[in-house]
């Protein structure tokens, strides 16, 4: 690239958010304030929430000195206007919810990059090239003759290691190289984070795209019109679709999952394991679950995308939209035919009449008494819903349940008695998951328990709104025996 083309590159990426981030005068107070409350644990955050936090750290960075006059909800209006933060409102959700863009995790993960910096070049960095551009020179290799000589000296050196290890010749990799591995496994790990929020990105400008490529047509029908009507999800069918598809498939695959938890059990292990600093560690034991919860978040808007642009299509929406449009082209048609014999400042001679409200005296109100509507016979509690086993398979399928906290709960009830029924075990362990907790416990006493026909019991949970919500669910006992056997 040469001078020019660069100096071109690099002021069009000067205006990005992520360099104008960095740039800003208060940088480092709102890449803290933004790094505390939405980067790692709290993705997302309700509208009331960010701004009480915000609020409180303004008041404690006011007290250390710092110049921060303005009040949270006029900071996070600003960086949602520069792009640092970007707003949904989540299917019933009660408000709407804040959380990081992608220019902002990405800059925020460079500047703690400077700070947290262990080495420029790494050995872990040269060994993952190498690996990486060795595996992809055999997989693309065509000549069958040249495929097997590279397996059979693979396998040759497979069996010297083997005969090695059996003689007692063990290499382990030493403690600081395997420390600078995994600090660099976490580094590659945290960038997936940023790569979530992109592909979000993606898809809602794709989603923005197809719309309006619906609507700039003229003829009857388009093409992403007749792929609609012929059925086909454009969205999932798209590159980003496909790529996305491609890596939560690997992501949901159990012998992958599987993979990986041994492999971060194993490596946790380890003696090297002890010199990581407390938040590799709790990175490393939320790996799986963080992945799962990112990835599920895409798959979910994804699934949100492609129903509202199918719905939008087969509720004839588009064609009300596709008229406006036609009119206001029309319009702008008409305006350029006339510029040249119109002035700019004549008189239209024409009357656009405003819209207006009707003013009337306070004295016209009428109170609302709130007697008028009260309920005689009071609100009497109704019976709680049944949750039958049943019911439970596509809930299972569809959601993302810690099995492995819940067998654990299970067996620590039944250390202390045997049998024990699930209602017994949420008393001792409250459902973090809420409904999904219960319904994991179903799941499990399905497979592994002991239902007793014709009883059932009451459960209650706390659901995420803070109220709590109750069911009635068939009465199921976990045995110690058989739950340690099955387990």
């Amino acid at each position: 690239m040469n001078t020019a083309k660069a100096i071109a590159s690099y002021r069009r990426l000067r205006g990005a958010a992520a360099w104008r981030l960095l740039a800003a005068d208060t940088a480092p107070a709102i890449l803290a304030l933004l790094q505390s409350h939405l980067l790692d644990e709290n993705r997302s955050l309700g509208a009331s929430v960010l701004f009480e936090r915000i609020g409180r750290d303004l008041e404690a960075l006011r007290g250390d000195g710092e110049d921060m006059p303005r009040t949270a909800q006029a900071y996070v209006s600003d960086w949602l206007s520069a792009g640092y933060l970007s707003r949904r409102f989540p299917p019933g959700a009660a408000e709407e919810e804040y959380e990081l863009t992608a220019a902002a995790a990405g800059a925020i993960r460079f500047a703690t990059g400077l700070i947290d910096r262990h080495a420029t070049a790494t050995e872990s960095r040269l060994s993952t090239v190498i690996q990486q551009l060795a595996r992809l020179a055999d997989e693309t290799e065509s000549d069958p003759a040249v495929r097997i000589a590279a397996l059979e000296a693979e396998r040759e050196r497979i069996d010297i290691e083997i005969e090695a290890v059996r003689q007692g010749r063990v290499r382990t990799l030493p403690g600081d190289r395997a420390l600078e591995r995994v600090r660099e496994i976490i580094a590659l790990a945290g960038e997936l984070a940023a790569d979530f929020r992109r592909v979000r990105d993606e898809f809602d400008q794709l989603n923005r795209e197809l719309r309006e490529r619906i609507m700039d047509n003229d003829g009857s029908r388009g093409e992403t019109l007749e792929a609609l009507f012929a059925g086909v999800d454009v969205i999932a069918d798209s590159d980003a679709g496909r790529t996305f598809y491609a890596f939560w498939r690997l992501l949901t695959d159990p012998e992958q999952g599987a993979t990986l938890e041994e492999a971060l059990d194993r490596v946790l292990g380890r003696e090297f394991a002890a010199r990581m600093e407390v938040r590799e560690r709790r990175f490393l034991l939320r790996l799986i679950q963080s992945l799962l919860e990112q990835g599920g978040l895409v798959h979910e808007v994804l699934q949100h995308f492609a129903r509202s642009l199918k719905q939008f299509v087969q509720s004839r929406e588009y064609l009300e939209q596709r008229r406006m449009n036609q009119l206001l082209k029309e319009a702008q048609r008409a305006a350029l035919a006339i510029k040249e014999s119109v002035p700019a400042g004549a008189p239209l001679e024409y009357d656009l009449p405003l819209t207006s409200s009707r003013i009337r005296s306070i004295d016209q109100w009428v109170l609302h008494d709130p007697s008028l509507h009260t309920i005689e016979k009071g609100v009497h509690p109704g019976d709680t819903a049944l949750i039958g086993l049943d019911s439970i398979g596509e809930w299972v399928a569809q959601s993302e349940i810690d099995f492995r906290s819940l067998e654990g709960n299970i067996r620590a009830a039944l250390e202390e008695r045997s049998p024990v029924s699930i209602g017994e075990i949420l008393v001792r362990f409250p459902a973090a998951q809420g409904l999904g907790s219960v319904v994991g416990y179903l799941a499990l006493g399905s497979r592994h328990g002991v239902p007793a026909p014709g009883h059932t019991e009451a459960v209650t949970w706390r659901a995420a709104d803070g109220t709590w919500r109750g069911a009635r669910i068939p009465k199921v006992y976990f045995v110690e025996e058989n739950f340690h056997v099955s387990g």
